[in-house]
């Protein structure tokens, strides 16, 4: 927020159209607002609150005490030095002359500064600020041109284009209106109700009345934030008559609040025999094909009913609900057919189908993908320590459900059906959690897989399909990432780290790579696949407030385990934060600068204790082969705090050897020998991180 001049009004944006897509309603609003709001900031205009509201036939924007006007501004322009812009009799020259014409005044109307040493002749104007109603017009056009809209629309004979056809405008500074027409419409102050419940003109004499006439007599709740809230509590209202609760679905409360200007929460009931479906099976295809809430007893069973939110409020809703009923029946027939058809055949003899899909034009088909992740799991479990055989199984069987009639028809359940369909054909359940857990994590804030099997199955899952797009050269580029190896490296970290699993990971790259036969990528590929998997730390600690210097001092020493990685993140984002940190930091700049020009003279052999002089560096090097005693098991163990934490005491020494020594004498064997030191007091902290760097 900016603070708006003294001058300010009250300004709205509204634009009405057909049905906006409900999967994007809410992230078009928020574009919206984040337009303007830069639009507003490079324009210069002061304002104080900004509050988006979205509803499914319009998209509005009301920003509170717009400044009336730009602020003025003094520009100034520079021009030749003085000593260029006179002759020796101090008459002007061509330069100077050129200089005054270009900004239309005289030479003797014109100024000297300073600039970057030199006097230089100059000229300063006040600019006055423009009017913002003269700038309004623009700044929404370009707000709503810049909206991340994939395929725009034409209509009618314009060729005008936008998500959905126009069909009326709203813009108000105050009380009056904007002259402006943008995307085919003129601008006005009549805005319109609900398509069926008021779908008249509404007449808007400020701003500020906007969301109050919408919602009485318009009923419509523009507020997204609001209705969707609305929403909430009237689903949790008819669970509560029951009873019962919501199995809510936060994704299906935006999508459904994006339907609706007017919420009405109605229950329907089904026929209880659909309750042998699997519960993930029964819930999606309710909000798939019906956009409905399940509801669920106190104990987490899903229970025959249903709740569907109403655009309109009927004067029958029990017809309402039994359209909903009837339209549903179908629908949970079709998934147990679908369900009991599947169960008639095993998952194993799906196997020789996967051989007919395609994985990838370059990278074989699904059936080899499966062959190639078994023998990586087998792998890996060997070398985290897990038992082979379910991960092996796991692996192989892992693909098989996708050729299932329920995983046709909704693919979000694939590895849960797979799971499902294992357990029926009497796998174990190691291997039948390792089929479901494959694909975990499937977003940032996803859960873990939690057994062995399932955490190396979801490791070598990914880990196979980013090698081999990286050996084929289709990593990702700017926005697209068809194959999701960005979400792939992610959750391969997150697995590792947050499930406590030492792994080499460079190791783990070349045994991925490895199983692309058939393939001869080239000598760079594992390195690139490793810089690209790390490079996801940095955000992610970012994202916990921990600063990029902090991960580039360990990403500087190359840990081949993300877990050991971590650990040491920790340990320098703790000392980053000690008294000592900036000292210490300091001087290993000033180590590192000093052994990088000094070549190979402090390479091999240790310190000579014999050419050891002034009693700073004797000091030094005492309290060197201590701490280093000392923090050897801790190092070795991974204790990176208490490491750090003990050779921050070091920061006195090593400010005193500095203050007393000079390192670069003369005498080459002496300068050799104090090189040696500061070398020894480095290693010390790069077996951590390279602390240069914070």
């Amino acid at each position: 927020m900016t603070t708006p001049d003294a001058a300010s009004r009250d300004f709205l944006f509204e634009i009405g159209v057909e049905e906006l897509p409900p999967k994007a309603l809410k992230g078009l609003s928020r574009a919206l607002e984040d337009e303007f709001r830069q639009g507003l900031k490079a324009a210069g205009l002061g304002h104080g609150a900004i509050h988006r509201f979205a509803a499914p036939r319009r998209l509005a924007i009301l920003v509170e005490k717009l400044a009336e006007k730009q602020s003025d501004r003094r520009s100034e322009r520079f021009g030749p030095a003085v000593a260029a812009a006179f002759d020796s009799d101090g008459a002007p020259t061509a330069a100077a002359m050129g200089f005054a014409r270009s900004c239309g005044v005289g030479v003797d109307e014109l100024g000297r500064s300073g600039r970057q040493g030199v006097e230089r002749l100059c000229f300063s104007q006040l600019e006055p600020g423009a009017a913002a109603m003269d700038l309004l017009a623009e700044l929404t056009s370009d707000a709503l041109v810049a909206l991340p809209i994939p395929r725009r629309m034409r209509w009618g004979t314009s060729r005008t284009e936008f998500i959905r056809p126009v069909h009326w405008l709203v813009m108000l500074f105050g009380n009056d209106t904007v002259p402006a027409t943008i995307l085919g419409a003129r601008a006005g102050n009549v805005t319109f109700g609900h398509r069926f419940h008021h779908n008249q003109p509404i007449v808007l004499e400020s701003p500020g009345e906007y969301a109050a006439s919408l919602e009485n007599p318009g009923r419509v709740i523009a507020s997204f934030a609001r209705r969707r809230e609305q929403v909430r509590e009237l689903v949790n209202a008819e669970a509560a008559r029951l009873g019962a609760r919501v199995a809510m679905d936060e994704a299906l409360l935006d999508e459904v609040s994006s339907l609706v200007e007017y919420p009405v929460a109605l229950t329907g009931e089904f026929d209880r025999e659909f309750l042998e479906l699997p519960d993930e099976a029964l819930v999606l295809t309710l909000k798939s094909h019906q956009k409905c809430f399940c509801l669920e007893d106190r104990n987490g069973q899903i229970i025959p009913y249903f709740v569907t939110v109403s655009n309109i409020a009927s004067k029958d809703p029990a017809k309402v609900i039994q359209g909903n009923e009837r339209v549903i029946r179908p629908r949970l027939a079709d998934a147990r057919f679908f369900f009991e058809t599947d169960k008639s055949r095993s998952l194993e003899s799906r196997l020789p189908e996967l051989d007919k899909i395609v994985f990838q034009d370059k990278l074989g088909s699904v059936g080899a993908k499966s062959r190639r992740v078994s023998r990586l799991a087998g792998l890996l479990a060997g070398r985290i320590g897990f038992a082979t055989d379910a991960c092996q199984r796991a692996a192989l069987l892992g693909k098989c459900d996708l050729l299932s009639d329920m995983v046709g028809e909704f693919a979000a359940l694939q590895g849960l059906m797979g799971a499902c369909y294992a357990r029926n054909d009497g796998e174990t359940e190691a291997v039948a959690m390792a089929i479901f857990e494959q694909y975990l994590p499937r977003h940032t804030s996803d859960r873990l897989p939690e057994t062995p099997a399932g955490q190396t199955l979801a490791l070598a899952e990914k880990l196979d399909t980013l090698a081999g797009l990286f050996a084929i050269g289709q990593p990702p580029t700017g926005s697209k990432d068809p194959f999701a190896l960005r979400r792939a490296a992610i959750g391969v970290l997150r697995i590792l780290i947050e499930g406590g699993l030492e792994l080499d990971l460079p190791a783990a790259i070349k045994a991925a790579l490895e199983g692309f036969t058939e393939l001869k990528p080239d000598g760079n590929c594992a390195a690139r696949l490793l810089d690209f998997i790390l490079d996801r730390l940095r955000a992610w600690y970012g994202d916990m407030g921990i600063a990029a210097a902090v991960y580039l001092s360990v990403r500087a020493v190359q840990p081949a385990s993300p877990l050991d990685f971590h650990r040491r993140v920790q340990a320098v984002a703790d000392f980053a934060g000690r008294p000592e940190a900036a000292a210490l930091a300091a001087a290993n700049k000033r180590v590192s600068n000093l052994l990088t020009k000094s070549g190979k003279e402090a390479a091999g052999g240790g310190v000579d204790d014999s050419l050891l002089d002034e009693a700073a560096e004797k000091a030094l090097l005492e309290r060197i082969r201590k701490a280093r005693k000392e923090v050897r098991p801790w190092f070795a163990a991974g204790e990176y705090h208490k490491a750090l934490t003990r050779l921050a005491g070091l920061r006195d020494d090593v400010d005193r050897f500095f203050d007393e020594v000079m390192v670069m004498v003369d005498d080459a064997p002496l300068r050799a020998n104090r090189l040696r030191i500061l070398r020894e007091l480095r290693g010390l902290f790069l077996q951590a991180a390279d602390i240069s760097l914070l």
